[in-house]
């Protein structure tokens, strides 16, 4: 085991990281195009320089109350099995490294998130950091409900 480099950001008061080499870029709000027929949480779509992406917001997927968006939330745009996604988060706080070996087994649920969602926790000098599973965020039903709003965008 090593080290892995791990973006932090900010839902509600805790602190969630993700693997950067699932990171793709990190954008700031933008409006999203409402797609009819969707799961609530799938915020619509966005073009990225020329890519139309599909956004979540994770607050909703978790269970939590929406917010609107402010001048720190971002859309973490990431890759979960072959397919690209914006994630809305509240913020990015910060790119950390992370011993491996530190990562230790999630509890049953975090802030209101189950463990299903998780891959662990670590203790930082800053905190808990919790470490997500972005492979079980989406179900399978709801990838393919993303899979064919890609495909109804794209044609």
């Amino acid at each position: 085991m090593g080290q892995m480099q791990v973006v932090i950001f900010k839902i509600e008061e805790e602190r969630y990281g993700v693997p950067i080499h699932q990171v793709q870029s990190i954008e700031r709000w933008m409006e999203t195009t409402r797609v009819p027929k969707t799961l609530s949480f799938i915020k619509g779509v966005v073009n990225l320089r020329g890519t139309i992406t599909p956004v979540i917001d994770v607050r909703e997927r978790f269970g939590m109350s929406t917010k609107e968006a402010d001048d720190d939330t971002r859309i973490v745009v990431v890759g979960i099995d072959a397919m690209t996604v914006g994630m809305v988060v509240d913020a990015v706080l910060d790119v950390v490294m992370v011993d491996e070996e530190e990562v230790k087994e999630p509890p049953r649920v975090v802030g209101g998130v189950a463990a299903e969602y998780l891959n662990g926790v670590v203790s930082l000098a800053s905190g808990v950091l919790v470490l997500l599973n972005l492979g079980r965020i989406l179900s399978d039903v709801e990838e393919r409900q993303l899979r064919e709003v890609e495909k109804s965008v794209h044609g």
